[in-house]
């Protein structure tokens, strides 16, 4: 399950398949390195927030649901 988890957690970064192959470390036509960066920071911050949200929501459901059964 936790392999599930960090293949989702990369495919949501946007990080899978930017790994270069066979010696493929030429620059990429068209695409500056500071706006590739600037995505890259706003999607790794985009998921902590949702990450930190989530797991918010899932203590407060813990909490809810103790104080529901005592």
């Amino acid at each position: 399950m936790s392999l599930y988890v960090l293949n989702a957690f990369i495919w949501i970064l946007g990080i899978r398949g930017h790994i270069p192959q066979s010696g493929e470390f030429g620059r990429v036509a068209g695409r500056s390195s500071v706006g590739a960066s600037a995505g890259a920071l706003m999607r790794a911050l985009a998921t902590f927030i949702v990450m930190v949200a989530i797991l918010s929501l899932v203590l407060w459901l813990a909490v809810w649901l103790a104080i529901k059964l005592v």
